[in-house]
């Protein structure tokens, strides 16, 4: 496994694969993990995915546009899939992202596999929120998914 760190807004972000990028984790929050010892330090692998985060925090990139190898089960993929719909600055809530993939009553399993997201930022989990507008669960935090949210909709309010 490689790796290597970028320095963003919301902290250095781990980032992490074997030739695709295959999880960007956050310097804190509940999913925050630390390289494994048999992991290599190797930045060329993810420059591309570099370009396009820092693209993305100066408010010039909307969609990445990256090769990833995301692991999980079915459903968590077409649930990350469908994030990936969610147009930038704009949110839904877990019972609509349910819906969107076609079974609305699995809100509850749709949080989970949100929160399961290996590639948060590319995957736009942070876009999810609860159904009454209120910020609810991330794994790099509340304050980095209210950093997010409000990165994008000022950008897009500048647009």
């Amino acid at each position: 496994m490689y790796y290597c760190y970028f320095e963003s807004p919301v902290g250095k972000l781990l980032l992490n694969g074997n030739g695709l990028l295959e999880g960007l984790h956050f310097p804190l929050g509940k999913t925050r993990i630390e390289p494994g010892k048999d992991w290599i330090y190797k930045e060329d692998l993810f420059l591309e995915a570099m370009d396009q985060l820092g693209a993305y925090f100066k408010g010039e990139r909307t969609l990445f546009d990256l090769e990833l190898n995301v692991q999980g089960t079915d459903f968590q993929k077409r649930v990350w899939k469908e994030l990936v719909k969610i147009p930038y600055g704009e949110t839904i809530s877990y019972g609509q992202l349910a819906q969107r993939i076609g079974n609305p009553k699995a809100s509850r399993a749709v949080g989970m596999a949100n929160g399961k997201n290996p590639i948060s930022i590319i995957v736009p989990c942070h876009r999810v929120i609860g159904k009454n507008g209120s910020l609810t669960g991330f794994g790099g935090g509340l304050e980095t998914k209210r950093t997010l949210l409000d990165l994008e909709k000022r950008i897009k309010k500048i647009s």
